[in-house]
């Protein structure tokens, strides 16, 4: 197989197989089994396959094959296979072994052989997570800027300079930038993270960094050290000259170990505090990027309690007085045996512990911030008592608050589960309470917490059941299908209601309910019952509507009384016209019948006047 593609971002992959004849028949042959290409993108597999329409090519001839897959992705690892099919009877032949395709990316890595020298040179490597093909070509990019090519790039590194890699042809699918400052050596970091710290008191932070001795042949010194809350154009603000802090704070710095110390604390000091420094040559600062979150709060302390193990009958046992979040290390720590002070040390050792021992610890100048009391620790949390609070319905886009709590010596730890439907417990918190700012009818359920020390553990359940107005109602209609005159029909009606909705039904135009109750049954429709039908579901909460139409369609009686009438029209009315059409013909003849006659007479009467002589009469005198 030839392989004429590359790693980083890799836009085509070719994989090239040879068809050869066999002694014993055909076979399919690669030129290797085993590819590493880069991704570009997501998702993908093969020729019929969508994800990789438009990026794939068969180019075969001469018995070899290859396979084109542009602008690959990283799901585009599989094992490929080719498979020819001749006219012999032998049939379709198919590569057995494939093409394993593995896409990979790029990263830069120092070399392990090559160390790092007075004058921060080292030497950088462009790799893959598998092997690429030996011929490829790497580029070099230094801040942005692109330096020589090569698979391997030695040069003199500032703690601030980023270094990527690519493959020569696609430098726009460029390795993910490194840091040389982690890499030569220039750092901050923090001792802790997150620090409690209380009103008026004092608090400590600390932070060491560390940067190369050697610069260029050239001792590197510190210049400037400070610590800082914000920024002005850019610039880090010195805390020691902010207002606020004014004659509060100390930078203790040595050994390359620098400590921020804020006395007379204030609520207003919470805040993420971070430390910088600056060396020359070369004239560079570098930031602890993540800082120290700093809280002024209340100590929030608890009584632990450790017992000996080692002998069954010891009654030995320590007391430490412990808060949720790092205090400072300076503190001093008070104990109080039945209110009366007994020790002045973060632990506190008992060799009895007498029933009716009471005691409690609190910080020094911090009495008003006491431990809970610890008891006589001879038994597990009793069962927790569990609460509601409000108490009474819960309405749905209510604020419901559940507490938890028990008689534990030592102090219980909490935690509060939910009971899902198919019994799978998810963990809610590790508090006392459990808030839940606006709940849903989906938090309706089984809750129950534990409490839990080192002496044992027990639990408490309590259920909640959220109300709220229905929701939109669904109508159903049965039979369904068309509605024919003289059929039933049922039509229901359902809503998600707690508690469980009312319904009525109502005909549109009309003022009073046609029917009461989810199911509303119509028998011996007729089109009279066509129109807009509405369901009103209703509890205590509110109400919710859905209508619906109903279209009725004529039943077969009518059909057949309309066939029947249609007949009626198409027989009669030819019959009809026949009957008038004969009657008038019969009218007409004797008509002519009538007049011929007349004629005639009028003939023969002209004729014999026209053949008698005429006489004249003389009267006598």
């Amino acid at each position: 197989m030839s392989v004429t593609a590359a790693a980083s971002g890799l836009v085509v992959l070719l994989l090239t197989v040879t068809v050869v004849q066999c002694e014993n028949g055909w076979d399919v042959s690669y030129t290797s089994t085993e590819i590493c290409a880069r991704q570009r993108i997501n998702s993908g597999h093969y020729l019929t396959d969508p994800e990789y329409s438009g990026r794939v090519e068969n180019l075969c001839g001469n018995n070899t094959c290859t396979l084109r897959i542009s602008n690959l992705r990283e799901s585009d690892s599989a094992v490929y296979k080719f498979r020819f099919t001749t006219n012999q009877p032998t049939g379709s032949f198919t590569g057995s072994a494939g093409v394993t395709l593995s896409v990979t990316d790029l990263h830069v890595k120092v070399r392990g052989s090559v160390k790092l020298d007075s004058y921060n040179r080292a030497e950088l490597w462009c790799q893959s997570s598998c092997r690429l093909p030996d011929h490829l070509n790497y580029v070099w990019y230094k801040n942005q800027q692109k330096t020589e090519e090569g698979e391997y790039y030695s040069d003199d590194f500032h703690p601030a300079d980023r270094v990527s890699c690519a493959v020569k042809g696609l430098e726009d699918f460029r390795s993910p930038s490194i840091l040389m400052r982690s890499q030569i050596g220039w750092d901050v970091s923090y001792t802790s993270t997150e620090i409690c710290a209380f009103r008026g008191s004092t608090v400590d932070i600390n932070s060491t960094y560390r940067y190369r001795s050697r610069w260029n042949n050239h001792e590197t010194t510190v210049q400037e050290t400070l610590w800082f809350i914000k920024e002005s154009n850019g610039i880090p603000v010195d805390l020691r000259t902010d207002p606020e802090y004014s004659g509060r704070v100390e930078n203790l710095c040595g050994n390359n170990k620098c400590t921020l110390r804020i006395s007379n604390l204030r609520e207003s000091d919470s805040a993420v505090y971070k430390f910088r420094f600056t060396t020359t040559p070369p004239n560079f600062s570098v930031n602890g990027s993540a800082g120290v979150t700093l809280s002024v709060t209340a100590p929030q302390l608890q009584v632990h309690v450790r017992r000996s193990t080692a002998y069954p009958s010891s009654t030995w046992t320590e007391l430490t007085c412990h808060s949720r979040c790092q205090l400072p290390v300076h503190l001093s720590y008070v104990w109080y045996n039945n209110n009366k002070p007994v020790g002045r040390k973060k632990y506190f050792h008992l060799r009895h512990f007498d029933a009716e021992d009471r005691y409690h610890c609190a910080i020094e100048g911090q009495e008003r911030f006491p431990s809970p009391t610890l008891y006589y620790p001879s038994d597990a949390p009793k069962p927790p008592s569990v609460s509601v609070s409000p108490s009474g319905e819960i309405m749905e886009g209510s604020s419901v608050t559940l507490t938890c709590s028990s008689d534990a010596n030592p102090a219980a730890n909490y935690t509060w589960y939910k009971i899902s439907g198919d019994k799978q417990v998810q963990r809610l918190s590790e508090e006392t309470q459990f808030v839940l700012s606006s709940i849903r009818a989906s938090d309706s359920g089984e809750y129950y917490c534990t409490a839990e020390n080192e002496l044992g553990r027990s639990s408490a359940n309590i259920s909640i059941t959220v109300t709220y107005a229905p929701k939109p109602p669904s109508v159903s209609v049965s039979p369904s299908g068309e509605i024919m005159e003289g059929s039933s029909v049922t039509l229901t009606c359902s809503s998600d209601a707690n508690p469980a909705a009312n319904y009525t039904w109502y005909k549109e135009d009309e003022d009073s309910p046609t029917a009461s109750g989810q199911i509303f049954t119509i028998t011996n429709i007729t089109a009279e019952h066509c129109g807009k039908y509405q369901c009103e579901a209703q509890n205590t909460h509110g109400r919710s509507y859905t209508t619906l139409h109903l279209t009725v369609g004529a039943g077969k009686s009518v059909i057949i009384m309309n066939i029947i009438r249609l007949t009626l029209v198409v027989l009669l009315v030819p019959v009809l016209v026949w009957t008038l059409w004969t009657r008038r013909k019969k009218t007409l003849s004797l008509k002519s019948e009538v007049n011929e006659a007349v004629e005639m007479m009028e003939v023969r009467d002209s004729e014999a006047r026209r053949m008698t002589p005429y006489h004249c009469f003389i009267s006598p005198c």
